[in-house]
């Protein structure tokens, strides 16, 4: 892999570039891997992003649900593909399958890219690679699930996460006790617009949709 080619993609020169390999260095191809630079990419990637929308006319509520559709993996899935980091992933030999890798990787570039050049070199990365024009899609599944419990005058749905999967991919199975029912869910993440709350309480609804 010629980093060189990578820093082009991404429009930005390492000085360091150690850093640009850890970031594209999964776990299961080494124990310098990306996965503290994706921990800390994602804090830094939230800042930027609820600093860019922060004057937009809207509510709290409405910013946290666009924040977290921005940055959720479904969102950032495409962008990291689009700068061709799949390819560029340094993975173990079994690990083909890991699909969080390609959103996370995204993440790390952010971390590498600040850690590297500041803050400012992670907001121009981010603002010219993240597209803020779409306006989120996304159902919110689970106020619509305490809505219509509410509305009978059942208990708010209280969620039950287990961690499954490998550490290479975890993966995440909720449940949700709702209308007399419980219902389950799988997904890459607990919380998001793709995540296993929201397939839960999506699932209850279309029970309930369906047998009231």
């Amino acid at each position: 892999m010629r980093l060189e080619e990578v820093e082009s993609k991404l429009g930005y020169t390492f000085k360091d570039k150690t850093l640009l390999k850890r970031a594209l260095t999964l776990a299961s191809a080494s124990d310098d891997n990306n996965q503290l630079l994706e921990f800390f990419g994602d804090a830094i990637l939230e800042f930027i992003v609820s600093e860019r929308i922060f004057n937009e006319n809207s509510t709290e509520g409405a910013l946290t649900e666009k924040r977290k559709t921005l940055v959720s993996d479904s969102a950032l899935a495409p962008v990291s593909k689009k700068l061709g980091l799949d390819k560029f992933l340094i993975r173990g030999k079994k690990d083909n399958f890991n699909k969080k890798a390609i959103p996370s990787a995204y993440e790390a570039a952010v971390a590498a890219i600040y850690l590297d050049g500041g803050m400012d070199e992670a907001k121009k990365f981010v603002l010219a690679t993240m597209d803020f024009s779409k306006k989120s899609t996304q159902t919110d599944y689970k106020s619509k699930l305490q809505i219509a419990l509410q509305s009978m005058g059942e208990p708010l749905p209280q969620y039950v996460s287990e961690e499954v999967g490998t550490p290479q991919n975890k993966r995440y199975v909720v449940s949700v006790n709702a209308f007399g029912q419980s219902f389950k869910a799988e997904a890459d993440k607990i919380k998001g617009a793709d995540g296993g709350e929201q397939l839960c309480a999506k699932a209850a609804l279309n029970y309930y949709e369906n047998n009231k």
